[in-house]
């Protein structure tokens, strides 16, 4: 039998006063005065467990603003946007001037049923983290799939800022080619500045290191190269170095299925352009101090500029010479020939090469056959004697 049943025999049925039944069952005499009003009201009724739960919450969120919350969740899900907690918080302080905790926020989307549980991920804290410290000091590259209506195939080239996150141009091609990458590094850089680097992965239209060292820079490591811009590649198999721009692109993507799709590529550059404009100014980014927008970020502080660069690029090749007594070498994508004179037809030779300045010796004999300043205008390096058939001097 409980304790609450053997108090109320004792003062309901036995007739014993409720302070010494108190002593008897070590319980406070006022619990025993509630337990008999409440056994006198409701009968057996009084014996069933009951909740602790107050009966008023002066704390608890309005209705109104917990219609709020799932309201903003329902829209900004709809339209493609981050609809979580922090986000939330953000629109509710910003547009309708209240301020809600994001943990107040996320126990009412899970109560509404509107939070769907995943498992457990990899600890944020076991990431090292990494963000520059002005606009400028780094810009990450990376371009991604995307299909347009009647599943034609297209790409997304974005460059994105490190410190502000804020995208500086994300364009929509057919195919992603090394001259594509190269114009629109130009265009951004023409509208932003200079940066001091330039990160990305090792796709073969942002660098050519792991090919070898036989095809040079590309178009785009010769112009950073030029501009004293520090490259860095992300190492293979590592995706996370590059992570600001993989999350872009996330994000974008998601934005683009919630839109309808482009019909052409034209439609597929507008969408891009009503996307980068909401991301850039209105989105706030939980990255960001304050969830502040990328474009308040990107202009708040002063921009980096490229330092001086003092790496060079050096290659060692081998070749023979041509019929025409010369060999080819690519540089910055583009093909040269470089004269050695027809007497050296078929002779091997080693090329020595260090960014423009160029040594060919022969392979066999170690002998220097011709030293040069390639000049990059140029398709033919011609050796400087002069053309036609050598004379002999007269006699005299």
């Amino acid at each position: 039998m409980s304790k609450a049943r053997l108090v109320i025999t004792a003062v309901v049925v036995e007739g014993r006063s409720q302070s010494e039944v108190a002593r008897t069952y070590g319980v406070s005499q006022g619990w025993i005065s509630r337990l008999v009003a409440r056994y006198r009201t409701e009968g057996e009724a009084a014996f069933e467990p009951r909740s602790r739960r107050p009966t008023t919450s002066p704390t608890r969120l309005p209705q109104s603003t917990i219609d709020l919350i799932v309201d903003l969740r329902r829209t900004l899900g709809d339209t493609g946007l981050d609809a979580g907690p922090h986000t939330i918080a953000w629109h509710l302080h910003h547009h309708h001037h209240l301020t809600v905790s994001a943990a107040s926020i996320s126990r009412h989307l899970t109560a509404a049923g509107l939070v769907t549980p995943t498992p457990a991920k990899r600890p944020k804290s076991s990431y090292i983290r990494f963000a520059a410290e002005q606009p400028n000091q780094r810009w990450q590259a990376d371009f991604t799939h995307w299909w347009i209506t009647g599943g034609v195939h297209t790409e997304i080239l974005t460059w994105l800022d490190d410190h502000s996150r804020y995208a500086l141009s994300v364009t929509a091609h057919h195919r992603v080619t090394g001259p594509i990458v190269l114009d629109t590094f130009r265009k951004a850089y023409a509208a932003h500045g200079i940066p001091s680097s330039a990160l990305t992965d090792n796709g073969m239209v942002f660098t050519t290191r792991l090919a070898g060292g036989k095809g040079g820079r590309n178009q785009l490591e010769n112009e950073l190269r030029r501009l004293e811009v520090l490259q860095i590649n992300s190492t293979p198999n590592h995706p996370t170095t590059c992570g600001k721009v993989e999350r872009f692109q996330q994000t974008l993507k998601k934005w683009l299925t919630h839109h309808p799709a482009a019909t052409t590529i034209t439609d597929l550059q507008t969408q891009l352009d009503a996307f980068t404009d909401e991301y850039n100014n209105r989105r706030p980014h939980r990255s960001l101090d304050h969830r502040a927008t990328p474009a308040t970020a990107y202009h708040a502080r002063p921009k980096a500029t490229p330092g001086t660069r003092e790496d060079t690029h050096d290659r060692v090749r081998t070749d023979r010479v041509g019929q025409a007594g010369s060999i080819t070498l690519r540089l910055n994508g583009r093909l040269h020939h470089i004269g050695i004179g027809r007497t050296h037809y078929r002779t091997r030779v080693l090329i020595l090469i260090q960014d423009l300045d160029i040594r060919i010796i022969d392979a066999a004999t170690g002998e220097l056959l011709r030293q040069l300043t390639l000049d990059p205008t140029k398709d033919y390096q011609p050796t400087g004697a002069p053309k036609g058939p050598t004379r002999k001097k007269p006699r005299t």
